[in-house]
């Protein structure tokens, strides 16, 4: 009878032809000490979403099968399990709260609690479907500890109503696994190797077919994984696989993928005491202003598009865009325009933290103001003005300016644009006869008589009024837009009359001359 080896297996396989030989087993070098990662694994994340307790469970339609996602502690315990089929689930606990699943929801719930771990470092990132990856380096000495640091991430997450499992670590995916399959919590600089050994495969996110193969061969624990030469593992499963440990190892780790770059221009407030007065909320943006501001003028730029944020003590997040026309960087402007939008924040039970960010950018000079003693104010100081005028009117009222475009039709031929805005008339624009300055929003159906089908009007109807018309000049033909109109659309016929009255339109016939041709009143000369 063979006696079983309990030595950890070996993948001696014969090398490929031109091969490299490597027999030893991976070497582990250390990890550079700067970097730290805290991963937290939220168990019942879509149970606790819903705000669900006792024996409660979500279902989903898997390959034509219903089974079990999810599942509470109560019901944990009482024999439900993911995986489970739905009908023996509520045969075993009649009871069972069933809800579907919303993957969907899950995952939009769990960036928006991304959004609001920015309060607890800079640089959050999701881990989806559960699990959050925080970068906590620099952080621990603010907490006198990773031990404390790591108890005042659990105390927070418990205080929003979640179960948070949490590992600190040197790279992503050690923090992760050590998170999600238990073990180690915190793990000094480069011991990644030693925690994740004994932990199984599956801590590592392998695919199923995989760890299937490598069971097979006896390999169970990442530490039996790792103790292998890398040229068999590599011809045998790949290079993903080796890829995967050295980034869980630190030899070459995976970069976090923060939901957002860190922001270049940010100030940020954390509060003793949570505020709710508005007077309380303009006293603390003040301060941001000035701190943001004064970033902004050493770097001699003006911000574009702010982005204020306001971290409630209930964990909800608000935020207040506002853009501006030109580049600005006077705090007392910037508060003005605020002043339009502070409203908007509910504060609840207050707020504890608020941060406000330049979003969008442009170099901006200092511009040299009037001498003492001179007259009158500088163009700069004028263009200025002006700017903060229309960043002011643009919080209250939709502003924009007409700006021209290529287009037969003279509806066609201006567009909205903002009021900073470039404008580049195109070549021979707007035609050669002189247009109104301002068209009708709808034409005006008219009733015209004239002297001959082809000839100018001579008298206009518009109802029950009546206009003898006392000069007239055109026609101007306008012809269809191929490329956009039907190919049956007539051309229009524009005139410029002037009425008895002193009155100058702009009057058109849509089609040929003739009785069945329509006349419209398009504008008004001024």
């Amino acid at each position: 009878m063979r006696r079983r080896c309990c030595r950890t297996p070996r993948l001696d396989l014969p090398p490929s032809p031109g091969a490299v030989p490597m027999a030893t087993p991976l070497a582990m070098p250390s990890l550079p000490r700067g970097r730290r990662i805290a991963a937290l694994w939220l168990p019942f994340a879509a149970l606790e979403r819903r705000r669900l307790t006792g024996p409660a469970a979500l279902w989903a339609a898997v390959s034509g099968r219903h089974l079990i996602t999810a599942a509470t502690p109560a019901a944990l315990a009482a024999g439900i399990s993911p995986g489970q089929a739905l009908a023996d689930a509520t045969a075993i606990l009649p009871e069972l709260l069933l809800q579907p699943a919303d993957p969907d929801g899950d995952a939009a719930w769990l960036r928006r609690l991304g959004r609001w771990a920015h309060m607890l470092t800079p640089l959050p990132a999701l881990y989806p479907p559960d699990g959050l990856l925080l970068d906590v380096t620099g952080l621990a000495h603010l907490h006198g500890g990773e031990a404390e640091l790591r108890a005042a991430l659990l105390s927070r997450f418990d205080r929003a109503g979640l179960t948070a499992r949490i590992a600190i670590a040197g790279t992503t995916d050690a923090a992760a696994a050590l998170a999600r399959a238990g073990g180690t919590e915190i793990v000094p600089a480069g011991g990644e190797a030693a925690a994740l050994a004994p932990l199984p495969l599956i801590a590592l996110r392998l695919p199923a077919a995989q760890i299937a193969a490598l069971h097979r061969l006896g390999l169970r624990e990442i530490g039996a994984l790792l103790a292998q030469p890398r040229a068999p593992l590599a011809r045998r499963f790949g290079t993903a696989l080796l890829a995967t440990l050295d980034a869980a190892t630190g030899v070459r780790p995976r970069p976090l993928q923060p939901l957002r770059p860190p922001a270049e221009f940010l100030a940020t407030r954390d509060l003793a005491e949570p505020i709710t007065t508005r007077l309380a909320i303009e006293t603390v943006l003040a301060a941001l202003l000035v701190t943001l501001c004064a970033q902004l003028r050493a770097a001699e730029r003006g911000a574009r598009r702010l982005l204020l944020r306001a971290w409630r003590v209930d964990g909800t997040v608000q935020a207040i865009a506002l853009g501006t026309g030109q580049p600005a960087r006077a705090p007392r402007h910037l508060a003005r325009l605020f002043q339009e939008k502070l409203d908007q924040l509910d504060p609840g039970f207050g707020f504890e933290r608020l941060t406000l960010e330049a979003r969008v950018t442009a170099p901006m000079v200092a511009a040299q103001a009037t001498l003492p003693g001179e007259d009158g104010i500088a163009p700069e100081s004028r263009s200025q003005a002006l700017a903060e005028l229309l960043d002011r009117l643009s919080q209250r009222l939709p502003v924009w300016r007409l700006a021209p475009r290529a287009g037969h039709w003279p509806e066609r031929a201006v567009a909205r644009v903002g009021p900073f805005e470039a404008i580049l008339p195109p070549a021979n624009w707007p035609g050669p006869a002189p247009r109104p300055i301002r068209l009708l929003r709808r034409p005006l159906r008219l009733s015209a008589v004239a002297l001959l089908p082809d000839a100018p009007p001579s008298l206009l109807r518009l109802g029950a009024t009546s206009w003898r018309v006392a000069r007239a000049e055109g026609p101007e033909r306008l012809a269809p837009e191929w490329w956009r109109d039907r190919p049956d659309r007539p051309p229009r016929d524009y005139y410029r009359v002037e009425l008895g009255s002193g009155a100058r339109l702009w009057v058109c016939r849509a089609g040929p001359p003739g009785e069945a041709a329509p006349w419209w009143l398009h504008g008004r000369f001024a």
